[in-house]
């Protein structure tokens, strides 16, 4: 499918010597998924509105300091390569050129309901996150911003005493808090009371009840259901309502969407740009070389996702780097961090190695214990 025919010539657009305010206005009235912004006329990049949130500056610098670069799609780029530019590139929204000038934008959303009919092939099983980070009522709105930055996710499941799913914080929940607390006349120092809204419990902030589906619900049910309710995400429960079994994005289902038929192992890369002194190439062949050793565990996919610390040595930012492989044995990880994305993909790659081994080992113990009791039941 040829990406014109679902993109839109409909955005909005900003300058970047303008104030942060301007921006976050823009998103609080008009709820856009990113915004474009230029400078002197020309494309800059893009902003986000979690890039705001995972932000402590103030509205009044520009918005300049808070730029992304964001994949530049051709007109008549085909909506595969696009799902996979946005992953990729850790985008929502991405700009489309015709020649040199901006003809548009195309976020995932406009992706999703374009193939919405497509999606009934694929199940909820075969491409949801496992094991996803959880959060207690009683924590603080501000150790709920800390993971939500820590784990490069936009949404936490909330979960009581007893380990039981009770609601849903996200990050537009946090910024829709925060903005109409801010909103009201107070008396004191502003940071005052931003400290107070960060000690809150989150329970005061989350959704409940949270909106779920189950493993074997067809992907196109999950995307309607978050159109439905305006998500961008479900919790997973295999059984039990109340149990979080994982959690399925738009995200997850724009990655599917790459997945590919080749010969060659397909490997998802999030945060490319941050790609140095190391290859797409390189990391693939990588893998494979891993994966190679243990043939009896066949790949169905890998993604290796990059993030930025603000820490650097020399000039070379710390990056932490996380391989998730999808096997026909389960799910294997490993992650690492480095100065550089070449050694912390070296040190991630180290580790998912020996969880591999580990993996393995146990399968292998398990197989030995069913042999061992299987000859003793024929003594």
């Amino acid at each position: 499918m040829d990406i014109s025919d679902i993109a839109t010539t409909d955005y909005f657009e900003i300058e970047a010597e303008e104030r942060l305010g301007k921006a976050r206005s823009i998103f609080e009235e008009e709820n856009p998924k990113g915004i474009v912004v230029t400078e002197a006329g020309e494309y800059d990049g893009v902003i986000t509105q979690k890039q705001l949130l995972q932000s402590h500056i103030e509205d009044q610098t520009k918005v300049a300091t808070l730029t992304k670069p964001a994949p530049k799609i051709d007109l008549h780029d085909d909506v595969r390569e696009v799902a996979r530019a946005l992953v990729e590139g850790g985008s929502k929204v991405a700009p489309i050129f015709e020649g040199e000038t901006v003809w548009g934008i195309i976020d995932e959303d406009m992706i999703l309901d374009g193939v919405l009919d497509n999606l009934d092939a694929l199940t909820v099983e075969q491409i949801y996150s496992e094991n996803p980070v959880t959060i207690p009522e009683d924590a603080t709105l501000g150790r709920v911003i800390n993971l939500m930055r820590e784990h490069s996710v936009s949404r936490l499941p909330v979960v009581n005493d007893d380990g039981f799913l009770t609601g849903m914080v996200t990050t537009h929940d946090i910024v829709d808090f925060v903005t109409r607390n801010e909103d009201k006349p107070t008396t004191g120092e502003r940071t005052g009371d931003s400290d107070r809204m960060l000690d809150l419990p989150v329970y005061d902030v989350m959704n409940s009840p949270v909106e779920t589906i189950s493993l074997d619900a067809t992907v196109e049910d999950a995307v309607r259901k978050m159109f439905e309710m305006n998500y961008a995400g479900l919790v997973v429960t295999p059984d039990d309502d109340r149990v979080v079994g994982g959690v399925v994005t738009k995200t997850d289902v724009l990655r599917a969407l790459t997945y590919t038929e080749e010969e060659h192992m397909d490997v998802q890369i999030t945060n490319i740009n941050l790609l140095d002194t190391i290859s797409r190439q390189t990391i693939r062949e990588s893998i494979q070389e891993i994966t190679n050793k243990y043939q009896d565990m066949q790949v169905r996919h890998a993604h290796v996702r990059f993030h930025e610390h603000k820490e650097k040595l020399r000039g070379t930012p710390l990056i932490q780097c996380k391989i998730r492989l999808r096997t026909n044995r389960g799910q294997v990880a490993g992650s690492g961090e480095g100065y550089g994305a070449e050694q912390g993909f070296n040190v991630a790659r180290d580790t998912l190695e020996r969880n591999v081994l580990e993996l393995k080992g146990v399968q292998s113990d398990r197989e030995y214990e069913g042999q061992l009791l299987r000859k003793l039941n024929e003594l």
